[in-house]
């Protein structure tokens, strides 16, 4: 068991997120490194006590690294936004990460780092040791889930997100452009990084259906597994939702005078395809209409082998 404190906006929203992920055993709701001890809610709110709405979470390293619940964590919060979380404001609603282990701090810096490439602005995150911790009062604990209809800053969908992520992206690296002119095809290279779409009926996965997962052609992190796939008559490979909805960032397209959902890859920001509302209605109702030349298939058999037995388990 491995302990951790995030602060992130009201701690009703952000604990009902983080109890969603896989592999946190347990969340509460407090107050952090204030001024004081043994805060109420009246202090912290309007006695400007300095401490910042905080959830302690108790999770399993081995299930969810530090690094994959900082991921899961960003995607919850505006890492840029000093003091303000949706329309809260105020300094108990700043984000912060609080630790108790100092071997977790090599690790938070190193996740801030990479984060702050993703922006302009500074992150505002404060990282620093936890100094102190109250519970909050009971009607807090677990308020969301007492009151479904309460007030939360963050968006429903990403708590069905959260639930259902299991790939890390701290497991996979940004590929070096270079390289990636010496390891892609040509037709590979201008559909990952230049936008270009491969002829239908004509590229490698639109018929194929064999048991295994795809992954990115650039990174190797995993997208889709086969149990997702159909058959769309559309000429290219089509599924009914990615392997984990985080690995995949939606963004409008609006070339060639449509207005199209362009799907691109979490990790190496490759150009996959689009994604449309006219799947099976028994799947979901989306149709994820992917370039083959995006993809590497990895067979169901050679999962293990390459790293991606953890996986196994989405194929039956």
């Amino acid at each position: 068991m491995s302990e951790i404190y995030l602060a992130g906006g009201c701690f009703w929203g952000l604990e009902k997120y983080l109890a969603s992920i896989r592999g946190v055993l347990s969340t509460q709701v407090g107050y952090a490194n204030g001024k004081t001890k043994n805060p109420t809610y009246e202090d912290v709110c309007y006695k400007n006590s300095g401490h910042a709405e905080t959830v302690g979470v108790e999770y399993d390293s081995k299930i969810l690294p530090l690094e994959f619940l900082l991921e899961l964590y960003y995607e919850a919060i505006d890492p840029i936004s000093l003091n303000r979380q949706g329309n809260d404001t105020g300094v108990q609603y700043r984000t912060g990460i609080y630790y108790i282990d100092e071997t977790d701090l090599p690790v938070i810096k190193g996740s801030i780092e990479k984060l702050q490439k993703r922006y302009d602005q500074p992150i505002a995150i404060e990282v620093k040791p936890l100094e102190n911790f109250s519970p909050a009062e009971d009607y807090h604990q677990r308020y969301l889930d007492k009151n479904p209809r309460g007030y939360c800053h963050i968006g429903r969908e990403k708590f069905e997100k959260a639930a259902r992520a299991v790939v890390n992206p701290a497991d996979y690296q940004v590929p070096d452009p270079e390289k990636l002119t010496k390891t892609l095809t040509k037709m590979q290279f201008e559909v990952t990084q230049h936008n270009a779409t491969e002829p239908p009926f004509q590229n490698e996965f639109w018929d194929f259906f064999k048991p295994g997962i795809y992954v990115d052609i650039t990174t190797g992190e995993p997208l889709f597994v086969s149990s997702d796939k159909f058959q769309s008559g559309c000429g290219w490979p089509s599924f009914s939702k990615p392997i984990d909805p985080n690995v995949i960032r939606e963004k409008n397209d609006t070339s060639f005078g449509l207005l199209r959902t362009e799907v691109r890859s979490r990790v190496g920001d490759a150009h996959l395809g689009h994604v449309f509302d006219d799947g099976p209605k028994e799947l979901g109702g989306r149709r994820y209409c992917i370039n083959s030349a995006a993809l590497r298939f990895i067979p169901k058999e050679e999962m293990e082998r390459e790293g991606y037995g953890h996986l196994l388990g989405l194929l039956e």
